[in-house]
């Protein structure tokens, strides 16, 4: 896999959610999908701590759960990476950038990283977003932001597709691939 940027679209618009228990880097217990879901709609974003990709957009991830988490919406972070390879994506280093950035939510650990095969994500920030069925309504970017860009994240594209959803409309189904780092794939 390539360690430079690249581009994710792989799990249809429609599919069912891939379920997962993983590590919670935060409270250290194990969370499952089913617990952490929401009737409404859920945000899964495969992130990390050293991508300067995900840097850019970290305060926007806080800002919107901030701003959806009480209209019912359920966000989830998961780490993907190979700890060995980026030892500052290790569970504890998850923990403490968790606790620096203010995450809101449960920032959870894929070791085996087949969480993130089966939704094919294949970059950080990877954004999956469900209807309240558990059906993939969005995946892309969370806007159209880059790092040095000189424009702070805002995740516009995020804010679209959870509004159309809580609104019963439907998502636009034109959406633009995420951006970011490559997932660190184990050797």
């Amino acid at each position: 896999m390539p360690t430079t940027s690249e581009t994710s679209v792989v799990l249809p618009l429609g599919a069912q959610a891939p379920d997962f228990a993983l590590l919670d880097t935060v409270s250290g217990k194990t969370m499952k999908l089913a617990d952490l879901r929401s009737n409404k709609a859920t945000v899964i974003l495969f992130i990390c701590n050293h991508c300067p990709y995900v840097k850019h957009v970290d305060q926007a991830l806080v800002a919107l759960a901030h701003d959806y988490m009480p209209k019912g919406v359920s966000f989830i972070a998961i780490s993907s990476n190979d700890p060995v390879q980026y030892p500052e994506d290790a569970p504890d280093k998850m923990r403490a950038e968790a606790q620096r950035v203010g995450y809101p939510f449960p920032y959870l650990f894929d070791e085996t990283q087949e969480v993130a095969r089966r939704y094919g994500a294949v970059c950080t920030p990877d954004t999956f977003i469900f209807d309240g069925e558990m059906k993939l309504a969005y995946r892309g970017q969370l806007d159209d932001t880059r790092p040095n860009s000189g424009r702070p994240a805002t995740a516009a594209d995020a804010r679209a597709a959870l509004d159309a959803i809580l609104s019963g409309q439907p998502v636009n189904p034109v959406q633009k691939p995420s951006v970011g780092c490559s997932i660190k794939w184990k050797a």
